[in-house]
């Protein structure tokens, strides 16, 4: 029927409620705050009833139909909430829900939350009958770059406002997790009076909750932004993330790019072979095929021998600091 995405949601339900949204993406506070809009429609929409069915391992997928089939008696509405946690629902979960949006009665409203799916995904059966028969609601993350403005967005819903430094040091301290920002904010509004919060007032009320990603590494790396990775690499060392995982990480984008510079080279468009290297998001193709055309293929390679270096000092095979090792291999790309 329709797509939206997440800044549309509030106006549409202002207008209309439909009989089925499909949350789809992997942000876990703006899905979780797009279900409870739609939710909160609902109940003044006279949706009583609530079943929520997590499909998870194990799942009956009887009870998607049985949801509908047992409708009450004395007219109440129905909210059924389908959480498919994997995205992946299989032959039979497949087939239950083509045949669940084939039949949808008029008194029951439905939420779908999903991860988001890759192209094969989308293009499957099951998610276009979910598209055919409800409004899909894309809830896409909030990229690095944009934290501070969302930050302050969701600063100027609770009547306060902050400098850009402020900001700053706000998206900082988050590392782009939301549902940290989020709980720091809230904290900011019942710590500190409406108007515009002075930073060292939010600096003393901010714990250090930045929660770090390490697949958030090669987008400091080759944004060159070497404060960031140092920090990041520092952070990740202290809550005990294992190096060979961060390794990897760094060493399959220099892989990838590599692959992609072949393409490149082939003169085959860069859209393909950003596919194929599976190179995905916007932001991430966009910083891969920048480096690909930008970097010397010997640079790469050096990178690549670098890579294997750090994997013997993770092994004790050579002497030497392995997190040390790591900030050297992605200064390479961020000086």
């Amino acid at each position: 029927m329709a797509a939206l995405r997440l800044e549309q949601l509030e106006a549409h339900l202002g207008r209309e409620l439909e009989s089925l949204y499909v949350i789809h993406g992997d942000e876990a506070l703006l899905a979780l705050e797009a279900a409870d809009a739609i939710r909160s429609r609902a109940r003044a929409g006279g949706f009583s009833e609530r079943v929520v069915l997590a499909a998870e391992r194990g799942f009956h997928w009887g009870e998607l139909g049985a949801s509908v089939a047992n409708l009450s008696l004395f007219g109440d509405k129905k909210l059924i909430e389908l959480r498919l946690v994997s995205g992946k629902p299989g032959n039979d979960g497949a087939e239950a829900i083509e045949a669940f949006c084939a039949r949808l009665p008029p008194e029951v409203l439905v939420i779908v939350t999903l991860p988001r799916l890759d192209k094969a995904g989308q293009a499957s059966s099951w998610f276009k009958a979910l598209e055919r028969e409800g409004t899909v609601v894309n809830v896409y993350p909030v990229e690095r770059a944009r934290l501070p403005e969302w930050i302050a967005a969701r600063l100027a819903r609770q009547k306060q406002s902050a400098s850009t430094e402020t900001l700053q040091f706000l998206a900082d301290c988050v590392e782009g997790n939301l549902l940290a920002a989020h709980q720091e904010i809230q904290k900011l509004a019942l710590l500190l009076p409406a108007g515009e919060i002075d930073f060292d007032a939010v600096r003393e009320a901010v714990m250090n909750v930045a929660r770090y990603d390490a697949l958030k590494l090669t987008e400091a790396m080759l944004s060159g932004e070497r404060s960031r990775l140092a920090r990041m690499l520092d952070g990740l060392r202290g809550e005990g993330e294992a190096p060979p995982r961060v390794l990897w990480i760094l060493a399959e984008e220099i892989r990838a790019i590599c692959r992609v510079q072949n393409g490149i080279a082939a003169g085959r468009p860069l859209a393909d072979v950003l596919r194929e290297a599976r190179v995905w998001g916007g932001a991430r193709q966009t910083l891969v095929g920048r480096a690909a055309r930008k970097l010397p293929r010997a640079a790469l390679l050096a990178a690549l021998e670098h890579a294997a270096k750090v994997d013997r000092v993770v092994k004790g095979i050579v002497k030497g600091d392995a997190w040390d090792e790591l900030l050297q291999l992605g200064l390479r790309f961020a000086g």
